[in-house]
């Protein structure tokens, strides 16, 4: 038998066993301790991140007004009825909510009596991709579904009035080409300082003002942090930050002046352009056929769109800056200007103008009038009178006063668009392989035909020139702007672009001339006439396509009143009779009106009556009698 000695060891092997189960153990609970107290802000704050998702709110656009402060857009409230889809979830697969969400909306459309404006796949696609906001069911509801829907709609799970802002503009047809529309943006993540989740809404200029300024209009977008679980489902929002509005847009548009422009022209097609000459404010602007630009907001549908697309009228084109049409007489007050300039005696020069009038091989036949001058030709509208003015001073005088007055060019007016109508010369002439210039040439330059195409901006810009001493002005649409931050307007600067060389006398001539016009009891723009109220304006009749087939647009400029002018004018019809006949009935309504607001503001002078004849005037005067114009 072997006896054993005791081990002087174990006792040390088991106190280190257990030194090591006692660090084992307080590294396990130092461990959960880390994992559940030290790093829990960082663990919540990964969950956090996991269960929210960042909304974009669309920034509050700013408003534009007409110089009286008349809003002409704005932004209105649009009462949707919503589905919330985390409030009628059913478990099991997405059908199941579906078909609930389905009768959900049946139950909606019957309480407010309207037909459902969703179906089965709208509500799904809403599920896949933006299923924490709300699914608007019913759009832009009306006083009595709203009214019916909170009466009786109290009970139906799931389902609230959502609202949103939507852009709306009160004086639409009569300031569509101006203003332009907005249309829903596409969302520009690349301008955004945070990474968002959903993009709600946001409205973007499309045409007019409303794209030009599209920057200054557009508010700054806010921001809300929504809560969901990990179906996706919305849970309530855990932070918000409002949208700022963007800044408001005063306009040199006098909205009383629109409207009765827009009556002038009535049903006819065309544009009216009116002016302050003595700063270039424009104070109308109206093209017709129009449209409705509230058509366009949030989107425009594909019936109203091919409706506008396919109209022979063109409603989309802005005549009054993209219209160019060959100005026919409206252009003779310009070359008699331009003949004063190489000869002072041009003012009084007499001709004889007879009905036919040789030109190379060629006869133009036209109406005649007798010996008259240029006052008396103006008056008139006496085209072979303006046929030996221009080939006596040359075509190039002519050529350099159109192009100085700014025909030819765009105006530089706030209205996308613009184009420049085209002053022909001898070397355009030769690039378009049209042949060198000729006498022909000049005779229709002279008349305001040929290749000659102005538009009505550009004549209402001639035309305040003319009223104003030959002062040239940019036209101006924009008056004033306001940061959205600030209660004051910052007025935008008056542009004076240029001066033209033309006498005191040359003017005084020319005026009197374009003042018989619209006074004298046989001038061209008679029906225009307004009893005490004193003008003057010129008549035009230009033919256009295929000789002989009758095809005229019509013409009348005319500024108001006569002393101390405040009102320049441009207005044409297409296909009209002639501008005496067409335009002139037309520019009587527009000039009424001009008339009584004048008188009602205390702006007007006493005027001679029609038939009276002012301005300076000297040479020989032939008898009136049997002279009747036809422009």
């Amino acid at each position: 038998m072997r006896i054993r000695r005791p081990d002087r060891f174990r006792p040390l092997r088991l106190y280190i066993v257990m030194a090591g189960m006692g660090l084992a153990f307080l590294f396990l609970a130092g461990s959960l301790w880390r994992l559940q107290v030290g790093k829990v802000s960082q663990f919540k704050s990964r969950i956090e991140i996991q269960s929210l998702r960042r909304v974009r709110l669309p920034g509050i656009r700013g408003k534009i007004f007409d110089r009286n402060g008349l809003c002409l857009a704005d932004n209105r409230p649009v009462y949707s009825i919503a589905l919330f889809p985390e409030e009628i979830r059913r478990a099991g697969p997405w059908s199941r909510t579906i078909d609930h969400a389905m009768d959900v909306i049946k139950q909606v459309s019957a309480v407010t009596g309207r037909e459902p404006e969703l179906d089965r796949d709208d509500i799904w696609k809403h599920i896949r991709l933006r299923l924490p906001l709300p699914l608007p069911i019913l759009r832009e509801i009306g006083p009595m579904e709203m009214a019916r829907f909170s009466e009786l709609g109290i009970n139906i799970p799931g389902v609230d009035i959502y609202t949103q802002a939507t852009r709306t503009y009160p004086y639409s047809p009569y300031t569509s080409h101006l203003l332009g529309y907005v249309g829903r943006a596409d969302p520009d993540k690349s301008n955004d300082e945070e990474n968002y989740s959903y993009y709600l809404p946001e409205m973007s200029g499309r045409a007019g003002l409303e794209k030009l300024f599209d920057p200054f209009l557009r508010g700054e977008a806010g921001g809300v942090l929504v809560q969901i679980d990990v179906s996706g489902y919305r849970h309530g929002e855990s932070a918000r930050r409002a949208p700022k509005a963007g800044g408001d847009l005063r306009l040199t548009l006098d909205m009383e002046v629109q409207l009765l422009a827009h009556k002038a022209l009535g049903d006819y097609k065309g544009a009216v352009v009116v002016l302050d000459p003595n700063d270039g404010d424009v104070l109308a602007m109206v093209s017709a056929p129009g449209y409705d630009a509230n058509l366009f907001v949030p989107y425009i549908t594909t019936e109203n769109w091919n409706a506008l697309r396919d109209d022979p009228g063109n409603p989309m084109l802005n005549r009054a800056v993209a219209g160019t049409y060959p100005p026919g007489s409206i252009f003779k007050p310009l070359v008699g200007l331009a003949a004063a300039t190489v000869n002072p005696d041009a003012l009084y020069q007499v001709y004889d103008s007879p009905a036919a009038f040789r030109i190379g091989r060629r006869v133009v036949h036209t109406i005649g009038h007798g010996e008259v001058d240029m006052r008396q030709a103006l008056k008139y509208s006496a085209n072979v009178y303006f046929f030996k003015t221009a080939l006596a001073c040359g075509w190039k005088p002519i050529i350099e006063q159109a192009r100085a007055a700014g025909l030819g060019e765009k105006t530089g007016v706030e209205v996308d668009f613009e184009r420049a109508g085209l002053v022909p010369d001898d070397q355009w002439k030769r690039s378009t392989g049209r042949g060198g210039w000729s006498d022909g040439d000049t005779c229709n330059l002279a008349i305001g035909q040929g290749y000659l195409t102005v538009t009505p901006i550009q004549m209402a810009m001639v035309t305040a020139a003319i009223a104003n001493g030959g002062y040239l002005y940019r036209p101006r649409v924009v008056q004033a702007h306001r940061l959205p931050d600030s209660e004051k307007y910052v007025n935008e600067p008056v542009r004076r672009v240029g001066k033209m060389n033309w006498s005191q006398e040359a003017l005084s001539v020319v005026r009197g001339g374009m003042h018989d016009v619209i006074m004298a009891a046989d001038g061209t723009g008679r029906k225009a006439a307004v009893d005490h109220f004193d003008f003057a304006g010129k008549t035009g009749t230009a033919e256009y396509g295929i000789k002989g087939k009758g095809n005229k647009h019509t013409w009348m400029i005319a500024f108001a009143p006569f002393e101390q002018p405040q009102y320049a004018v441009a207005m044409v019809i297409e296909n009209g009779q002639s501008g005496g006949s067409t335009v002139g009935p037309r520019l009587k309504i527009l000039m009424e009106g001009l008339y009584e607001k004048m008188k009602r503001e205390g702006r007007l002078r006493t005027a001679s009556g029609p038939g009276e004849q002012i301005g300076s005037f000297s040479g020989n005067r032939r008898s009136e009698r049997g002279k009747g114009g036809h422009s």
